[in-house]
Protein backbone atom coordinates (compact mmCIF):
# COMPACT_ATOMS: atom_id res chain seq x y z
CA UNK A 1 0.00 0.00 0.00
CA UNK A 2 0.85 3.57 -0.59
CA UNK A 3 1.55 4.65 2.80
CA UNK A 4 2.43 8.43 3.87
CA UNK A 5 3.45 9.29 7.02
CA UNK A 6 3.28 12.52 9.82
CA UNK A 7 4.38 14.09 13.03
CA UNK A 8 1.54 15.82 15.06
CA UNK A 9 2.79 17.61 18.11
CA UNK A 10 0.26 18.52 21.03
CA UNK A 11 0.34 22.17 21.62
CA UNK A 12 -1.62 24.04 24.38
CA UNK A 13 -4.32 24.69 22.11
CA UNK A 14 -5.35 21.23 20.98
CA UNK A 15 -5.84 20.56 24.94
CA UNK A 16 -9.42 19.65 26.36
CA UNK A 17 -10.58 20.10 29.87
CA UNK A 18 -9.04 16.53 30.35
CA UNK A 19 -5.59 17.29 29.63
CA UNK A 20 -5.25 15.74 26.52
CA UNK A 21 -6.14 16.41 22.67
CA UNK A 22 -9.36 17.09 22.05
CA UNK A 23 -11.64 14.54 20.01
CA UNK A 24 -11.92 17.65 17.54
CA UNK A 25 -8.39 17.99 16.82
CA UNK A 26 -7.76 14.48 15.91
CA UNK A 27 -10.14 15.30 13.08
CA UNK A 28 -8.23 17.98 12.45
CA UNK A 29 -4.87 16.00 11.92
CA UNK A 30 -6.76 13.40 10.35
CA UNK A 31 -7.83 16.25 7.22
CA UNK A 32 -4.18 17.10 7.35
CA UNK A 33 -2.58 14.49 6.74
CA UNK A 34 -4.93 13.45 3.95
CA UNK A 35 -4.39 16.29 2.29
CA UNK A 36 -0.47 16.29 2.15
CA UNK A 37 -0.74 12.38 1.10
CA UNK A 38 -2.55 13.96 -1.76
CA UNK A 39 -0.18 16.99 -2.82
CA UNK A 40 2.90 14.94 -2.50
CA UNK A 41 1.36 12.32 -4.82
CA UNK A 42 -1.37 13.80 -6.93
CA UNK A 43 0.16 15.37 -9.95
CA UNK A 44 0.08 19.27 -10.30
CA UNK A 45 -2.64 19.21 -13.02
CA UNK A 46 -5.03 16.46 -10.70
CA UNK A 47 -4.76 18.91 -7.76
CA UNK A 48 -6.20 21.68 -10.05
CA UNK A 49 -9.16 19.56 -11.02
CA UNK A 50 -9.94 17.88 -7.83
CA UNK A 51 -10.91 18.10 -4.75
CA UNK A 52 -12.35 15.79 -1.86
CA UNK A 53 -14.98 15.97 0.96
CA UNK A 54 -15.32 13.97 3.64
CA UNK A 55 -17.97 11.66 3.58
CA UNK A 56 -18.26 9.61 6.76
CA UNK A 57 -15.62 9.11 10.14
CA UNK A 58 -14.94 6.20 11.98
CA UNK A 59 -12.76 6.82 14.54
CA UNK A 60 -11.66 4.19 17.08
CA UNK A 61 -9.69 5.86 20.05
CA UNK A 62 -7.66 3.81 22.09
CA UNK A 63 -5.67 5.99 24.28
CA UNK A 64 -4.38 9.76 24.18
CA UNK A 65 -1.76 12.62 24.41
CA UNK A 66 -0.89 15.72 26.41
CA UNK A 67 0.46 18.86 25.75
CA UNK A 68 4.27 18.49 24.10
CA UNK A 69 3.72 14.50 23.34
CA UNK A 70 3.65 13.43 19.80
CA UNK A 71 2.05 11.23 17.43
CA UNK A 72 3.20 9.59 14.30
CA UNK A 73 0.18 9.44 11.74
CA UNK A 74 0.34 6.96 9.28
CA UNK A 75 -2.52 6.85 6.49
CA UNK A 76 -2.96 4.55 3.15
CA UNK A 77 -5.71 3.37 0.75
CA UNK A 78 -6.65 0.23 2.13
CA UNK A 79 -9.25 -0.66 -0.88
CA UNK A 80 -9.40 0.60 -4.55
CA UNK A 81 -12.19 3.67 -5.20
CA UNK A 82 -15.71 2.60 -5.32
CA UNK A 83 -17.16 5.41 -8.44
CA UNK A 84 -16.52 8.53 -6.29
CA UNK A 85 -15.41 7.47 -3.07
CA UNK A 86 -12.65 6.07 -1.55
CA UNK A 87 -11.96 4.59 1.96
CA UNK A 88 -8.83 6.24 3.80
CA UNK A 89 -7.04 4.87 6.94
CA UNK A 90 -5.34 6.93 9.44
CA UNK A 91 -3.08 5.56 12.41
CA UNK A 92 -1.83 7.08 15.17
CA UNK A 93 0.71 6.17 17.17
CA UNK A 94 2.46 7.28 20.46
CA UNK A 95 6.03 7.28 21.42
CA UNK A 96 5.96 3.49 22.02
CA UNK A 97 4.72 3.01 19.00
CA UNK A 98 1.20 2.05 20.17
CA UNK A 99 -1.82 2.56 17.85
CA UNK A 100 -3.83 5.26 20.26
CA UNK A 101 -6.14 6.47 17.43
CA UNK A 102 -7.58 4.69 14.14
CA UNK A 103 -9.75 6.06 11.62
CA UNK A 104 -11.38 5.20 8.14
CA UNK A 105 -13.01 8.10 6.62
CA UNK A 106 -15.01 7.63 3.17
CA UNK A 107 -13.75 10.54 1.03
CA UNK A 108 -15.70 11.46 -2.36
CA UNK A 109 -14.38 13.17 -5.13
CA UNK A 110 -15.18 16.84 -6.88
CA UNK A 111 -14.82 18.42 -10.20
CA UNK A 112 -13.64 21.22 -9.18
CA UNK A 113 -15.16 23.00 -11.85
CA UNK A 114 -18.88 22.20 -11.84
CA UNK A 115 -18.45 21.28 -7.93
CA UNK A 116 -20.12 17.60 -8.30
CA UNK A 117 -19.32 15.12 -7.04
CA UNK A 118 -17.74 13.10 -10.06
CA UNK A 119 -16.12 9.31 -10.28
CA UNK A 120 -12.35 8.55 -9.41
CA UNK A 121 -10.15 8.59 -12.73
CA UNK A 122 -8.25 5.72 -13.10
CA UNK A 123 -4.78 7.78 -13.28
CA UNK A 124 -5.66 9.71 -10.02
CA UNK A 125 -7.13 6.18 -8.22
CA UNK A 126 -3.28 4.18 -9.64
CA UNK A 127 -1.26 7.23 -8.17
CA UNK A 128 -2.39 5.88 -4.67
CA UNK A 129 -2.55 2.18 -4.88
CA UNK A 130 -0.38 -0.55 -3.35
CA UNK A 131 2.17 0.33 -6.49
CA UNK A 132 2.03 3.65 -6.33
Amino acid sequence: MNRFTLTFTARPEHIDVMGHVNNAVWVQWMEAIAVAHWEAHALPEQQEKYAWVVARHEIDYRGNIREGESVTAETFIPDGPNGARFDRCVEFRNADGKAIVRSRTTWAMIAIETGRVMRIPQDVAERFSAAG
